[in-house]
């Protein structure tokens, strides 16, 4: 099993698990297996073959699964422990039961082994984060990352919504946003260090705010939750190509049509913050309740703050001594504009270390865990997302034979190996610890069967670890194993050994860095209150 349960006890005898079979308990979590199990066309009753109970007791994604020849018996502590319960007895089926329909030999049904389960999870936070700006993702492709998130028992999908190469979602209040900031006229071919050369395709996409209230909710019944990203004041090409009255300088951006970092950034005064207000109750309106809401603070370029006067003196009329302390001053706003939301913000680290945050703010250590460390020692929840190992488009293996990509090696080895909460942190500190997250920026991802190949099986590693704490015994036998449920599922996963001859596209081309020494220098690089400027 993939995740490995907290603690799993073969038992004697047998049940006969049939399509139509009955499921019969109180309704929110006879809904969640039914969707867990949806090849087996359960049917709701009063009396089943899989009786289902809750237990205030358990916590909300705590289950206990006991099967034998008297049938199935969840006890869950909410509807979330039934949905994971649903999941777990779904991997004692064969690979056949994840096809839909069901595949051959289903019509008699399957035998379930008995076992007792009792399982909870160790980190609240198990996310995957798709960058949908760089490259967009059509609705369908969320809805299926969705499927395949719950079944390894994922539970955050972050949705990077904005960068500098394209706006992705529609604004009713702002609509040259999802009209002219939506699209690019071209997009960049050349890797790092080649001259420049471009595809000459148009390319873009949008999310309709009813797409986006069909994804929340069909994450919801899931068990998973969409954290939204409006990533500001930098990565604002896009946004400017639209409105270039919400910059520092008025001037007029096209949407980015290359990699890397623009100088542009949004105005820090009250019309931005009245726009993105704005912004976030259209989003909020569509997604419904929203927990958590991303707003970036990354890889900044202060410059043009600097060098406006008007910025300047208001910088000054608030009491602040640095630009840095104003990006930090404007993040705080936006903070507060989303509690009074219901909304917690998310930051990535280099807002943390620019100044002081909200102190409910969530903070996203991309660059290593000492950072992480740091802002945990400081009061603030933490979500580990370091590069190494949690960037997703990094290579597996600094061969030419892998599809170009940003940098290597990632592997799923290194995945497993990663420890959320490191046990040298302090008791208080590892607490602040709410999970980890695997990152799928989309510069050398440009469609869903190379999302597929990055993300898969490194994410049944994520999985895994942000479960247990750390991975169980056996894992890489297991994921062998559980490879057999991704065919099932049409993942066009990256083998093992290595890509198949149709996988490999344009080669890879390995990094004179590695990445230990990529970290080394990013970690130098959050001791700097200036180093929100492009870090890579």
């Amino acid at each position: 099993m993939i995740p490995l349960p907290r603690l799993i006890r073969h038992l004697s005898g047998s049940f006969e698990l049939t399509p139509g079979s009955v499921v019969s308990g109180p309704a929110a979590p006879v809904d969640a297996v039914r969707l867990a199990l949806p090849g087996l066309d359960l049917r709701p009753g009063d009396s089943g073959d899989i009786d289902v109970r809750l237990d205030p007791a358990l916590g909300p994604e705590a289950y206990r699964l006991v099967t034998g020849s008297r049938g199935v018996e969840i006890t869950a502590g909410g509807r979330a422990g039934a949905f994971y319960a649903a999941q777990t007895l779904h991997q004692l089926l064969p690979d056949a039961s994840y096809r839909a329909p069901a595949g051959p030999g289903h019509e008699g049904g399957w035998s379930v082994p008995g076992v007792r389960v009792e399982d909870e999870p160790r980190f609240a936070w198990r996310g995957l984060h798709l960058d949908v700006a760089r490259h967009f993702f059509p609705k369908r492709e969320v809805l299926r990352l969705v499927d395949l998130m719950a079944a390894h028992k994922l539970n955050r999908l972050h949705l990077h919504l904005v960068d500098d190469q394209g706006w992705r979602v529609e604004s009713r209040a702002y609509p040259l946003l999802h009209e002219v900031a939506s699209h690019r006229p071209r997009t960049a071919s050349h890797q790092r260090g080649e001259p420049e050369s471009y595809d000459g395709v148009p390319h873009g996409g949008h999310y309709s705010l009813a797409d986006l209230a069909e994804i929340a909710a069909y994450a919801r019944a899931r068990e998973v939750v969409v954290v939204p990203e409006i990533d500001v004041p930098g990565h604002a090409s896009a946004i400017l190509a639209a409105y270039p009255s919400l910059g520092a300088t008025g001037e007029r951006y096209e949407v980015l049509d290359r990699w890397g970092i623009s100088p542009a950034i949004l105005s820090p005064l009250p019309p931005t913050v009245e726009f993105l207000t704005a912004i976030f109750d259209e989003l909020a309106g569509a997604l419904g309740a929203t927990p958590f809401f991303h707003i970036g603070g990354d890889e900044v370029v202060l410059d043009h703050w600097a060098a406006s006067p008007e910025i300047d003196a208001y910088r000054r009329s608030l009491g602040l001594d640095s630009m840095p302390a104003l990006q930090a001053w404007f993040l705080r706003r936006l903070a507060d504009a989303l509690a009074e939301r219901g909304s917690r913000a998310v930051v990535w680290d280099e807002a943390f270390v620019s100044g002081e945050l909200r102190p409910d703010t969530v903070v996203m250590p991309w660059r290593g865990m000492g950072v992480g460390r740091r802002a945990a020692a400081a009061g603030h929840d933490v979500v580990a997302t370091p590069v190494f190992p949690l960037y997703f488009d990094y290579a597996e293996s600094a061969s030419p034979d892998e599809p170009v990509a940003i940098g290597d090696e990632i592997t799923v080895a290194d995945v497993a190996a990663f420890v959320p909460a490191p046990a040298d942190w302090t008791d208080e500190e590892r607490s602040r610890v709410l999970g980890a997250q695997a990152q799928l920026w989309t510069e050398r991802i440009p469609d869903a069967r190379v999302l597929d190949y990055r993300a898969w099986p490194r994410a049944c590693a994520l999985a895994e670890v942000v479960w247990g704490g750390e991975a169980g015994p056996d894992f890489a036998e297991r994921l062998r194993a559980h490879l057999g449920r991704l065919d099932a599922l049409g993942v066009e996963y990256r083998p093992l050994d290595g890509p198949r001859p149709w996988q490999r596209r344009r080669p890879h081309r390995a990094s004179a860095t590695r990445v230990a020494d990529v970290m080394e220098r990013l970690d130098r690089m959050t001791h700097d209150a200036e180093s929100t400027r492009p870090s890579v």
